[in-house]
């Protein structure tokens, strides 16, 4: 749990000091964000409902919820973990949000006055709920709330992206933060456990993680390659590009958007059967 912790800090480090703090880094989430209006027409109903469903409200429902299943299993610690790992993903998040400073290269002038926007707060919702009831749920719902989960944060990370509320570095950190307070909570519940707490490895849901995380390896793969051809067209004003490269830095971005939730929600489905046993002890 401290290296699964230390690596997503890390990672997350390196989203925002290229994204922020390099030319193009800047340049590719511009490009991406220009492009969101590629086929928005068709879409924008159906975003700003998966948005808009988004509230503190909410959040305190799913919070309770997950909270309720948790204690409703005898598992008081589970409950504290489960909703620290919330509370604590959407609390730095917003700390992150309002104490980064996003320099002004002249990338993206329309944008300049909004400032930073990294970690991005609707996907840190999303995220953390869904990676919260994971934890919480007995290991035979496990599975199926895992990839139905990493499946509703990844969309509500892209949909941040079509609705022009966010840039992608911020969908992707968002995660990133989330992943490292899973980490923390798992720590949590393996300093609470006692000895006696007995793991069956028929929990681990293998074949399930191991889906999640080649296909995200794959989908960052995908957009490596899809952002690497772009960086070839950088000597034009993303206002500039023509439709094709818009299309693929936003296409692509959402790959990643997307990649990085199903490594996220792999690496918490690979390790929650040993920090949340089956019997506690």
């Amino acid at each position: 749990m401290v290296l699964l912790a230390l690596v997503q800090t890390a990672a997350f480090i390196v989203v925002w000091r290229f994204a922020l703090y390099t030319d193009v880094g800047q340049w590719i989430d511009t490009v991406a964000l220009t492009g969101n209006r590629i086929g928005r027409d068709h879409i924008e109903d159906p975003v700003d409902r998966i948005l808009n469903a988004m509230s503190v409200v909410s959040l305190l429902a799913a919070t309770v919820t997950i909270g309720f299943i948790a204690l409703i299993r005898g598992r008081v610690a589970l409950a504290v973990a489960a909703t620290l790992l919330i509370a604590g993903a959407n609390v730095t998040t917003q700390l992150l949000k309002y104490g980064l400073a996003r320099p002004d290269y002249g990338i993206d002038p329309e944008r300049a006055y909004v400032g930073n926007s990294l970690p991005s707060g609707h996907t840190t919702v999303a995220a953390s709920v869904a990676v919260a009831l994971v934890l919480v749920l007995p290991p035979k719902g496990r599975a199926f709330a895992a990839v139905v989960g990493a499946a509703y944060a990844a969309v509500a990370g892209v949909a941040t992206l079509s609705a022009g509320w966010h840039r992608p570095s911020d969908a992707v950190a968002a995660f990133l933060v989330v992943g490292v307070w899973a980490a923390l909570a798992g720590l949590l519940l393996l300093i609470t456990q006692r000895e006696q707490a007995k793991v069956s490895s028929a929990d681990a849901h293998r074949g399930v993680a191991l889906l999640l995380g080649l296909g995200g390896l794959l989908a960052i793969a995908g957009c490596a390659l899809a952002l690497s051809w772009l960086v070839g067209q950088r000597t034009t004003a993303p206002a500039e590009l023509p439709r094709h490269p818009l299309f693929v830095g936003y296409a692509g971005s959402a790959a990643g958007i997307a990649g990085t939730m199903g490594v996220v929600m792999a690496l918490v489905l690979s390790a929650v059967h040993r920090i949340v046993p089956r019997h506690k002890g």
